[in-house]
Formats: structure tokens, C-alpha cells, sequence
């Protein structure tokens, strides 16, 4: 599952991939944002711990994992609907 997290006064997003089902990642949220402890605590499938000051919070996106394409996938489809090679015969 992907986890992204907006901070106040940065143009970049912090992103991480967590083995965490949704509802506890955003029982983690609620309770650091909830208790005033001042961190967000999480913890990412490589076993790193990310400590986010909660003051800096934006917002906090969850959801499934973006499966990431490599390659010219697009054009396999198009000449597979179109019944043309690869090389356009």
C-alpha cells in the first residue's frame, strides 16, 4: 500500500510503501494528529522509520500501491487492437 503525505512549506511529497492494511495506517494518523505528541510515526516494507512533525502535516493520501509500466506498453496494445505488427505491417 502507498502512503503519501503532503508537508506545509515543501513543493515535494513524502512517499512510502507500507506492509500496513489502510485502517491501521490511518488509526496511526488520526491518534498522532488526536494526542498532540508532535510525530507521526510509520514504518515502510524496507523496515525505515519515518518521523513526520504533525505542526507540518498537509494532508495524507492512502491507498493501493501505483503499479508502475516500463516499456511501450501502449503501442504493444494499439497494434494488438489494430492487428499490425510491432513494426506497423
Amino acid at each position: 500500500m502507498e502512503v503519501k503525505i503532503g508537508i506545509t512549506d515543501s513543493p515535494r511529497e513524502l512517499v512510502l510503501s507500507s506492509a500496513q492494511t489502510p485502517a491501521e495506517v490511518e488509526e496511526l494518523v488520526s491518534a498522532a494528529l488526536s494526542e498532540g505528541s508532535g510525530l507521526l510515526r510509520l514504518d515502510d516494507e524496507r523496515g525505515r522509520r519515518f518521523l513526520v512533525q504533525t505542526s507540518k502535516i498537509a494532508y495524507v493520501e492512502i491507498g493501493p500501491a501505483d503499479a508502475r509500466r516500463v516499456g511501450f506498453g501502449i503501442g504493444a496494445e494499439v497494434a494488438k487492437l489494430t492487428g499490425k505488427g510491432a513494426k506497423g505491417e
